[in-house]
């Protein structure tokens, strides 16, 4: 491939990155129309995808495809299970539940884990380069909306302690894609599975939004 493996997937994954990114659940949440009951719900399902990742991650470390990506200080489930422990208090796990799409997403990811290390890629690269990116966005607004102290519980997913540098860890992260151990038809599946993993972010933005009404 004369392109980049890292350029390739992004550019193949616009059109349904934006149409994740641009729901009309983010906008409200974004844009403060929508409480933080809301904000806590989005972030019960990150949990279950998050645990499907890094569960999986386990099993990868040694794979010549997944391994390198397999890095501890992306993960997110410790973070995620002390903002829910803020959000909801200390009995959160009592009340948790996925939505159908959340669970479809979780099982996908931890079907790639067990059978297909390149689709698990796909996967990790949607979600964490993500959350260095545009989930910065995210915290920000979260902060400012419901008052929750810098990079402090509420935010703790948002935060990578672990990482001085994101945009080196960025630039870092790509040269792996570029170098990964996959010839241009697994290449290519890669990207389809990329696509099929911002569908089912955009699949739960969809039902976050039938349970959390926009605002008029």
């Amino acid at each position: 491939m004369d392109t980049p493996f890292s350029t390739l997937i992004r550019t193949a994954s616009h059109e349904q990155h934006t149409e994740a990114e641009t729901s009309s659940f983010m906008g409200d949440l974004l844009g403060g129309r929508l409480a933080v009951d809301a904000y806590a719900r989005y972030t019960e399902q990150l949990w279950f995808v998050y645990r499907a990742l890094e569960e999986g991650a386990e099993v990868l470390r040694e794979d010549p495809v997944a391994g390198p990506f397999i890095q501890p200080e992306l993960f997110r489930t410790a973070a995620l299970e002390q903002d829910l422990a803020h959000l909801r208090g200390p009995g959160w796990r009592a009340g948790l539940s996925p939505l159908p799409a959340t669970a479809a997403y979780a099982e996908r990811v931890a079907e790639c884990a067990r059978d297909w290390p390149a689709g698990y890629v796909a996967h990790h690269y949607t979600r964490y380069l993500g959350d260095l990116s545009g989930g910065q966005i995210i915290r920000d607004k979260a902060e400012r909306t419901w008052g929750f102290d810098r990079k402090g519980d509420g935010v703790r997913f948002y935060v990578f302690d672990e990482i001085s540098n994101p945009a080196a860890f960025k630039r870092a992260y790509r040269e792996l894609l570029d170098g990964v151990n996959a010839d241009d038809l697994e290449k290519q599946r890669i990207v389809d599975e990329c696509k099929r993993a911002f569908d089912f972010n955009s699949a739960v933005f969809h039902q976050l939004g039938g349970e959390f009404p926009l605002s008029a």
